[in-house]
């Protein structure tokens, strides 16, 4: 199955495709490292952001989306846009996607249990991805 792991960090929603296939896993070829949402932050703007990361999963055959939650409030709170665009991404109209959050405690527990099978910097993504590909592992992992 084919995972597509978020990180929401200010308007962008940084990605990673990682697919697990017969216990092995693989990261699909992809361009798109990140999905802005426009500064505006208007009705349109959050319409467009949905239709464009509706649009690149169906493109990859995604089948569902790991998000990394973030805190509502205290030190590692997430930002008022940030929760906007995990609305958008779990309200996608006319998909199949499933849609969970990983909170840190669960991402933590589940790579303590299933250490990744490799170190990141092999991964050859972009370092600004390396949450993303860990909530896309533990997207695979968790139950």
């Amino acid at each position: 199955m084919l995972i597509c792991g978020v990180e929401l960090s200010g308007s962008d929603a940084v990605v990673c495709l990682l697919s697990l296939d017969m216990g092995q896993f693989t990261l699909p070829e992809t361009r798109v490292r990140k999905i802005t949402l426009r500064k505006n932050h208007s009705r349109e703007d959050l319409q467009q952001f949905q239709a464009s990361f509706a649009e690149f999963l169906a493109g990859h055959g995604v089948k569902k989306v790991a998000i990394k939650e973030r805190m509502p409030k205290g030190k590692f709170a997430g930002g008022a846009i940030s929760f906007k665009m995990e609305a958008a991404i779990q309200l996608m109209p006319d998909t199949d996607v499933e849609v969970v959050l990983l909170s840190p405690a669960t991402i933590k527990s589940t790579l303590a249990s299933s250490p990744m099978p490799v170190p990141f910097s092999e991964t050859g993504l972009k370092v600004f991805q390396e949450t993303a590909f860990v909530s896309a592992y533990v997207g695979h992992l968790a139950k």
